[in-house]
């Protein structure tokens, strides 16, 4: 294997190693997943002595539970940006990332960036100088916190439209948890915000709408991994998040506490 699958094996070692030395601890939960069939599995591959790996193949549908623990994190990535649901599952069941809180931060101070970036440049203040710095930091942090509010809006109208259609009992409460770590993590794609803002040019506002449509799409493909479920729901999952947003922008324009624009996160002013 070349040096990109050995380094995804890493994420996975002591565990394929514990569960090879300890069958039954191993049999006791399936920890992992069949990235093609959603089928749950005890390992994803097994460490024989002098470093002989095998990958563990799918009881169900008889095809290797991860085939990406052997490939390069840049081919991973490009799968993700693909929206294939193999990747998707790799990333969210097959290993161990957190980040979801930090990348979340992020996301929102390039969404708050943008917005405070918009303002200023449709503000053209007189005052003394201290005085704008100040309004303009107090600005910042505003827009951050609408950014917040509204992605809470957003989540919650995807919650409360899953829990109505698909009423979870306690025992499947952490599909739950697990579906905000991938929303969180299905959203990395407005961190494409920043460079849309630096690079600024007259087709800026397109590259807004379009990275608005890939969070959502893979926002769509997030849910879909998670909880196994049809393209309907998922849609309908998506739109109800976008319809209480939309609720919330609005109460934020009625109140003027936003920057007075359409109805959207990523907002498309005159540049």
């Amino acid at each position: 294997m070349g040096n990109g699958g050995r380094g995804g094996l890493r994420q996975g070692e002591g565990d394929a190693e514990g569960g090879a030395a300890t069958p039954t601890a191993a049999s006791a939960s399936c920890q992992y997943r069949c990235i093609e069939c959603n089928q749950e599995a005890k390992e994803l591959y097994r460490d024989y002595n002098h470093g002989v790996l095998k990958i563990t193949i799918c009881k169900s549908c008889q095809k290797p539970v991860d085939k990406y623990i052997e490939y390069d994190p840049v081919i991973i990535l490009i799968n993700a940006i693909l929206c294939k649901a193999q990747a998707y599952r790799h990333i969210l069941f097959n290993t161990q990332i957190n980040i979801h809180g930090k990348l979340c931060i992020f996301c929102l101070l390039c969404e708050a960036y943008l917005r405070w970036w918009q303002l200023q440049d449709s503000n053209q203040n007189t005052a003394p100088d201290d005085l704008i710095r100040y309004a303009k930091e107090w600005d910042f942090y505003r827009m951050f916190a609408i950014a917040a509010l509204e992605q809470t809006a957003y989540f919650i109208g995807i919650f409360t439209f899953l829990w109505v259609e698909q009423p979870m009992t306690v025992k499947e409460k952490p599909s739950f948890i697990l579906l905000l770590k991938a929303l969180l993590l299905s959203s990395y794609g407005k961190l494409l915000l920043i460079p849309a803002v630096i690079w600024e040019h007259d087709y800026t506002p397109l590259c807004l709408k379009l990275i608005k449509v890939f969070v959502l799409t893979s926002n769509f493909q997030a849910i879909r991994v998670t909880l196994n479920i049809n393209r309907k729901l998922c849609f309908l999952a998506v739109l109800s998040g976008l319809l209480l947003e939309s609720i919330v922008v609005y109460f934020f324009q009625r109140m003027e506490w936003d920057v007075g624009s359409e109805c959207a996160i990523y907002k498309s002013q005159d540049f």
